[in-house]
């Protein structure tokens, strides 16, 4: 019996590097190319997410008039000033809002960058990012230093670490220390319910186990520490909480006669169990809303 032999098939030498191209491919797919450096003239605001990385505009930002914030004078008149010093690009200090929740320590951020740009030619950029994306501003502060004709604040609200949470880590070289630390035309301003950024029990636990008590939580309140400028916001008296409920009336267009407000506003309140600015703020809306009348 005649066999005949099988013909060998010869594959193409450049298998293996079709092999590769298509690996490579495909991890990019998975891995986004590194952002290009913003046009950072699109806006005045812009909020920062990572996993992918980007910049995304923010047309029209949610605020107050800064001269809507009653009570809070003094840090109003301390955190306007430090904030058109950097804008003029003079030293300026980065800033920790802390205090009674509800009083106004994101409101007058946003309000304080508002008022530094009215008339300005090159507008302060507001930057904000989440602390969950704290990890990531290394990232973040290469850009904005890549931006050196503009000048930005950088603004995480509600900042505040919890036991065995690392974020902090990534915040305290960029605050103070570190190689490259904060870039010049960067600003950073924090708010936070907590002065020290960290549960008073938890800093009293650590302290009362620690075999070094005084080092036991140094390295996280520490963090506080490397702003230079604190601002504390306490909780507001009643009169407060009716003046500003006045000012917002005043200020839409709300007709509603002393008496009345004045009624309708502490029941409102009650109904809460708390004063605050954000109480008078929700309680404006819903009077607003049955009369008839647009705000915001």
């Amino acid at each position: 019996m005649t066999g005949f032999a099988r013909p060998l098939i010869a594959k193409p030498e450049t298998e293996g590097e079709d092999l590769v191209t298509r690996l490579v491919a495909a991890l990019e797919r998975m891995s986004p190319p590194p952002l290009a450096t913003p046009d950072f003239t699109q806006a005045d605001a812009y909020v920062w997410h990572a996993s992918p990385d980007r910049l995304d505009p923010v047309p029209t930002v949610s605020r107050v008039d800064l001269d809507l914030l009653v009570g809070i004078d003094r840090s109003r008149d301390v955190l306007l000033d430090n904030t058109r010093r950097f804008a003029d690009g003079l030293p300026a200090n980065n800033a920790l809002l802390w205090g009674a929740r509800g009083m106004g320590k994101s409101s007058l951020v946003k309000a304080a960058h508002a008022r530094v740009n009215d008339g300005r030619e090159v507008p302060l950029v507001l930057v904000e990012i989440q602390r969950e994306d704290l990890p990531s501003i290394g990232r973040l502060l290469t850009h904005l230093r890549a931006a050196a004709d503009r000048r930005f604040l950088l603004f995480c609200d509600d900042l505040s670490f919890d036991k065995d949470d690392a974020h902090y880590k990534s915040l305290k070289a960029v605050l103070d220390g570190g190689v490259e630390g904060r870039p010049a035309n960067v600003i950073f301003y924090a708010t936070s319910n907590r002065r020290h950024l960290m549960p008073r029990d938890m800093i009293e636990n650590e302290r009362s186990t620690a075999i070094s008590p005084s080092e036991a939580t140094e390295e996280k309140v520490s963090l506080s520490d490397r702003f230079g400028l604190w601002l504390g916001f306490h909780a507001c008296a009643q009169d407060q909480y009716l003046a500003m409920i006045r000012g917002y009336c005043d200020a839409f267009g709300i007709k509603i006669g002393d008496e009345e407000l004045r009624a309708e506003a502490i029941e409102w309140r009650q109904t809460r169990g708390s004063v605050s600015g954000r109480v008078a703020w929700q309680f404006v809306t819903d009077l607003a809303g049955r009369r008839g009348v647009a705000i915001g």
